[in-house]
């Protein structure tokens, strides 16, 4: 079992990233995700997550900005993140309870 994120990077602010987290040993089908944060010297949060029949859920800081999807053929989770800020600087995780992916790192910044 095993979830592999990538997709982070460097982006200026206002830019966009999308997020993959593949799911290797599951039949995601059946699996609730999620995406957490971690920023230097705060607690790990929930961005976003998505139940096995697809019904989504955001913090309140990218409601409007973000969106969770899965592609279940893929065993592949996205998060495609719009409109960025220095404030969404963090590692980004992938979590399928009750694993983590090793995290990608999304830094905003000019």
């Amino acid at each position: 079992l095993q979830l592999v994120e990538s997709g982070g990077g460097l982006v200026q602010p206002g830019g966009s990233l999308r997020l993959s987290c593949v799911a290797s040993g599951y039949t995601l089908d059946y699996y609730h995700i999620g995406w957490f944060r971690q920023a230097p010297g705060k607690q790990r949060e929930l961005v976003a997550h998505i139940t096995s029949g697809g019904t989504r859920n955001y913090a309140d800081s990218v409601k409007g900005r973000f969106t969770i999807s899965r592609d279940n053929a893929k065993n592949t989770v996205y998060l495609q993140m719009n409109s960025l800020t220095p404030e969404d600087t963090a590692v980004y995780y992938c979590w399928l309870p009750p694993n983590w992916g090793q995290g990608t790192q999304v830094t905003v910044s000019s």
